[in-house]
């Protein structure tokens, strides 16, 4: 039996596209053998297949109408992994959930008390509609507006350095402050923060900037450090590959794409503020953000912030959209989920350093929020 020539074509120059690979290359490695044909190019926007590939199946990035054509020419499976092109005849697609995606945003932008929500994106190949629509709904039914960046030119349509931060610098200056702007991905992040501290706006305090995906070099250079959504890039690469064995074993083309859900949010600075003007429930915060995980309650909270129970849940309601028991429960879990990705701490362990008094406390919390059981979660991370 042969083994299946299997071409690549994901930019390797960001962690997204490195974690693609990786993804792929496990799958290769417990289920092949396969043979990848990786395609050494850093830009996407020039790729074709190259002439000595005989592959029987490509996993891509499809940026362009061009290489869309060139590869459904091959009559060979095709598996995407971008967004640009869903739904196209003979192209199966793995991608980020992003209704999933702007709910993170939403839900973290709102732990911080935002009120003035906005979208950055830059018309390029890198990125769909889908992002910025998902986000606008997400915020929209929060009774909010989202203000999204349109700066009027075609793509392909070079402009100077100078005149697209003139032109960033315009929209920011039309925005409400504070306000909390999600950027598509981590290099538009870095480039809005640039042009935030060059326009004279502080970040985060007037402009709290969270980035689309985690490029985690991207993410740490810029100044301040960017917060970015944790995009599950490796998950998506290992079920592309999964996805893509299906159908060169005979299996049907899907109906729909495979939606994976991001693994949370990375908070950095660029989103480190409160951006509420009530004293007491920035106090609360606070304190809740310091203690959430000695298993605090509320009476706790109130011991510390000289306001009535009543009173404190009302401006919780009015500021977070929740409830400080609730706030205190978000703060765990997600402490609970950041560890079970980044730790091979014991369950006992992860609960102890998470607030809850054990496991099974843990186990139950964290399955009615995300669905899962906490041991199930760090397995589907493991093969990731």
């Amino acid at each position: 039996m042969s083994v299946p020539e299997v071409g690549v074509l994901v930019e390797p120059d960001s962690s997204w596209g490195r974690n693609i690979l990786r993804g792929v290359a496990s799958y290769a490695e417990k289920f092949g053998p396969w043979n990848l044909l990786i395609e050494k190019y850093h830009s996407s926007v020039n790729w074709t297949v190259p002439e000595t590939w005989c592959a029987d199946g490509i996993i891509a990035r499809i940026s362009t109408p061009l290489l869309l054509n060139c590869l459904q020419s091959l009559k060979v499976p095709i598996i995407d992994v971008g967004d640009l092109f869903v739904g196209e005849p003979g192209v199966e697609s793995v991608l980020t959930d992003y209704d999933a995606w702007a709910d993170l945003a939403v839900e973290h932008f709102q732990s911080k008390g935002f009120a003035n929500f906005a979208y950055y994106a830059p018309p390029s190949r890198d990125y769909s509609n889908l992002r910025g629509e998902a986000f606008a709904a997400a915020v929209e039914r929060l009774g909010r507006r989202c203000k999204q960046y349109r700066p009027g030119y075609r793509i392909g349509r070079e402009i100077s350095v100078g005149e697209h931060r003139r032109r960033v610098t315009r929209w920011l200056s039309q925005l409400p402050q504070p306000v909390a702007i999600l950027a598509a991905d981590a290099a538009r992040g870095k480039d809005l923060a640039e042009v935030c501290i060059q326009s004279g706006l502080r970040v985060p305090d007037e402009v709290a900037v969270l980035a689309g995906d985690s490029d985690d070099l991207s993410c740490e250079i810029c100044r301040p450090p960017l917060s970015s959504i944790q995009v599950a890039s490796r998950r998506i690469g290992l079920e592309a590959a999964a996805l893509l064995a299906e159908m060169l074993g005979g299996g049907k083309p899907r109906t729909e794409p495979v939606l994976i859900s991001p693994e949370g949010v990375q908070a950095r600075q660029s989103t480190d503020v409160l951006a509420i003007d009530d004293p007491h429930v920035v106090r609360a915060l606070r304190f809740m953000q310091r203690n959430a995980y000695r298993g605090i309650n509320v009476r706790d909270v109130l011991a510390e912030v000289p306001v009535a129970r009543r009173q404190l849940e009302r401006q919780f309601k009015n500021y977070l959209g929740r409830l400080p028991a609730e706030e205190l429960r978000r703060l765990r879990l997600e402490r609970a989920r950041q560890l079970l990705i980044d730790t091979e701490l014991s369950m006992e362990e992860i609960a102890e350093a998470s607030g809850y008094a054990g496991s099974t406390q843990l186990g139950a919390a964290f399955r009615n929020k995300f669905g899962v059981t906490p041991l199930a979660f760090r397995r589907r991370g493991q093969q990731r």
